[in-house]
């Protein structure tokens, strides 16, 4: 699986399954869609239903996705608040033909001061979503844990961990001119 945050990376990746994290499919629109297999960061219902559209417009498979959460109440962090995460569930279940619910993501706090709670909370979000939609448990994904915390986020019971700087080394950030 490739996991991408480049805007044109998405158009390059053909025959392997492809994962964004972030929402840089609604920079390259429809043409970006066809390669990807899923999209970890529907936060909002406006971003499913955009989503939604732009699968429909290409006449793919429907795409599956995951509701990102803000589990550790970060403003710095996207995701729905806990609370709305069952009510975005149902919106991209019952509302949006073209994705194909698959779970839920979270990113948890760069100190990793909070990544037990922050798990918990997903994992007791996944207990709530499954009630309200009737389906398995084991069906719906965990996507939670990254270099620094993955291991615990398995033993925690994540279905997907990101760990792209342990195998590609730290992310380079680049630096805000002081001009703007």
């Amino acid at each position: 699986m490739t996991s991408f945050s480049h805007p044109n990376a998405c158009l390059r990746c053909t025959g392997t399954p492809a994962t964004s994290i972030h929402q840089i499919w609604i920079e390259v629109g429809p043409a970006g869609v066809p390669n990807l297999d899923m999209v970890e960061s529907v936060d909002d219902i406006k971003i499913a239903n955009h989503l939604d559209r732009a699968v429909s417009s290409i006449g793919r498979r429907p795409l599956k996705v995951l509701v990102q959460v803000n589990t550790s109440g970060e403003e710095s962090k996207s995701g729905v608040d806990p609370s709305g995460c069952v009510e975005l569930a149902k919106h991209v279940k019952l509302n949006c033909p073209n994705l194909a619910f698959s779970g839920l993501m979270t990113i948890g706090m760069l100190d990793y001061s909070s990544t037990p709670e922050n798990f918990k909370t997903l994992s007791n979000c996944r207990i709530e979503v499954c009630k309200a939609l009737s389906i398995p448990e084991e069906l719906c994904e965990l996507s939670m844990g990254m270099s620094g915390d993955f291991e615990q986020a398995i033993e925690m019971g994540s279905t997907n961990v990101r760990i792209g700087s342990t195998i590609f080394g730290p992310r380079e950030y680049k630096k805000k001119d002081q001009n703007q």
